[in-house]
């Protein structure tokens, strides 16, 4: 039986609502009781939102705080609801760059977690979903990833065209060496004379 690359998606939520189900931990993390934020305090925090422990988001972002730490997903729960509490979908990235020590990810070179590298945003949504302008509603309009942006994905062709960008810079600054190299000896050769003629 053939599969589709959207199969791995609902594969990983099945595993890991599958794991909750087996460790007794609710699909759903309730919402926060309304609390009063203290204006002292500007890191309070009023979301009052619940979270979907089901939805490929959260699935994702609990896997990759568990194979960091390398730990279950038990201990990292409490992380994910955080995440996608604070800043959703899009939280993914900012995990993402945080769990490689803060550094930008390029999603050209590295696969996104999230899409897999397909650039599309896994979830399919439609329009009315994602905000799109009235004129872009049409049948098979694509919404990029939240992630990566829709990045191309193809490590080996980026990096051939990397090569390529660095050997031309390359050959551009020897050139460059070169000419500074004779215009200093032209110099040189100049006082030199003046030098000798004094």
């Amino acid at each position: 039986m053939p599969t589709t690359v959207f199969d791995q998606f609902t594969r990983r939520t099945a595993d890991v609502t599958a794991q909750l189900a087996t460790l007794g931990i609710p699909l759903t993390a309730p919402a926060p009781p309304p609390a009063d934020p203290d204006p002292a305090d500007p890191w309070a925090s009023s979301y009052a939102v619940p979270v979907d422990r089901s939805s490929l988001a959260w699935c994702t972002a609990v896997t990759m705080l568990a194979d960091h730490h390398g730990t279950g997903i038990d201990r990292q729960v409490l992380a994910a609801d955080a995440l996608l509490r604070e800043l959703g979908v899009r939280g993914l990235a900012q995990l993402h760059s945080d769990l490689h020590a803060g550094a930008p990810v390029d999603y050209r070179f590295t696969r996104c977690p999230y899409c897999s590298g397909i650039g599309e945003d896994p979830t399919q949504p439609d329009c009315r979903e994602v905000g799109c302008a009235s004129w872009l509603e049409f049948a098979g309009h694509d919404h990029v990833c939240p992630v990566c942006h829709g990045e191309d994905y193809q490590p080996q062709w980026f990096a051939e065209e990397q090569m390529t960008e660095l050997e031309e810079l390359l050959a551009d600054a020897i050139e460059e060496r070169e000419e500074r190299a004779s215009l200093r000896y032209r110099i040189r050769a100049r006082l030199y004379r003046r030098t000798v003629r004094s």
